[in-house]
């Protein structure tokens, strides 16, 4: 069939399902008559109802009416001997468009089900994606909150230990030197046990000193990092006979007090677990800044050790690391551990300048 007559079919099929009951059929009589005069046979006029069904869409009640269209188009062909055949056709394919409506009509049920079922799912996974972050932020600020507290509980123990306990002990040494002096004229053996008495207070003066050293370095607060540094380094290398190589820039006191802490604090805990663990023989801490940050590395040259496992683990003796890297992200910062068979351990911490004093 001609496009100019396929378009008129298509329109007055549409004109006729439209009209309802009322609608004549004559439309269709004159378009088979038609497609008749130009030479066109029921496969044609078939193949382009087809056509227009689908485009003006095929369900039940529509499909019934646009039989009775097709019939009456037909008739002018039926008058050749074409009719039952196409009867048979119409009818074969109008139930291949009744099944595939149906199919459609499952298919976009079964999608819409899957759609509200994976929405449902979406919407539960954020729930719990949220729940799980909002948990995560309260254990790190309870964290830091403990550290802070930590922190603010070592430097009045180290200023007790210092202005007290300090004071209280070298007057009883001196106490016991005016003793020793005036008792020498009289008994040797009163001598002897003031002498040793006087060591002992000595030597228990040191240990002050050293347990307030380790719980608030004085020179941190007095003087500032890298002579705080320097004075813990020195004591760890005349304990443990470990050679350290530390390297510094001096820009780094511009650090504000909270930032100059967390490094001492990570130095120290590096240090310590260097002395416990490492079995090293040389250890190297450098100091140097990167752009906008400052960057501290510990580098030992000892025994590896399996750096997520530990970060991983929950007893008490593995929450050094831990705290280090609570230290370094509270004061906005990035820590990292490295460990390898044959090359040591490396310890990072990545801090930024910003916040920092003007000077």
């Amino acid at each position: 069939m001609s496009l100019g007559l396929s378009r008129q079919y298509s329109t007055a099929l549409r004109r006729y399902l439209t009209q309802g009951r009322q609608a004549s059929l004559q439309p269709a009589w004159k378009l088979g008559r038609e497609a008749l005069a130009a030479g066109l046979g029921t496969a044609d006029v078939s193949e382009v109802h087809r056509q227009a069904m689908i485009r003006l869409g095929t369900s039940d009640g529509v499909v019934g009416r646009a039989k009775s269209f097709l019939v009456e188009a037909l008739t002018p062909i039926h008058n050749h001997g074409h009719l039952p055949r196409l009867i048979e056709t119409i009818r074969r394919r109008n139930g291949e468009l009744a099944a595939a409506n149906r199919h459609a009509k499952q298919e976009t049920v079964r999608r819409k089900g899957a759609e509200t079922a994976l929405r449902r799912s979406e919407q539960h996974n954020n729930l719990l994606l949220k729940e799980a972050i909002h948990m995560q932020e309260h254990l790190r600020h309870l964290s830091r909150r403990v550290l802070s507290a930590q922190e603010e509980e070592r430097k009045q123990i180290s200023r007790e230990l210092h202005d007290e306990i300090g004071q209280i002990l070298t007057g009883v040494t001196v106490r016991l030197a005016t003793l020793k002096k005036e008792a020498a004229a009289n008994t040797k053996g009163l001598e002897k046990k003031i002498a040793s008495t006087q060591r002992l207070l000595e030597k228990t003066m040191k240990i002050v000193h050293r347990f307030a050293r380790e719980l608030r370095p004085a020179l941190l607060d007095e003087l500032g990092l890298i002579p705080a540094l320097h004075a813990f380094m020195k004591q760890f290398t005349k304990r443990t006979l470990i050679p350290i190589k530390f390297t510094v820039f001096a820009a780094v006191e511009r650090l504000n007090s909270d930032k100059r802490t967390v490094l001492y604090r990570v130095g120290q805990e590096s240090l310590t677990n260097v002395a416990k663990h490492a079995h090293a023989t040389r250890v190297s801490v450098d100091i140097r800044r990167l752009g906008g940050h400052v960057r501290m590395e510990i580098h030992d040259d000892g025994r590896a050790f399996q750096v997520q496992r530990v970060l991983s683990a929950t007893r008490v003796k593995r929450l050094g690391l831990l705290g280090m890297r609570e230290r370094v992200e509270m004061v906005g910062g990035v820590f990292s551990v490295d460990s390898a068979l044959g090359k040591g351990t490396t310890i990072r911490a990545l801090i930024p300048m910003s916040g920092s004093r003007q000077g």
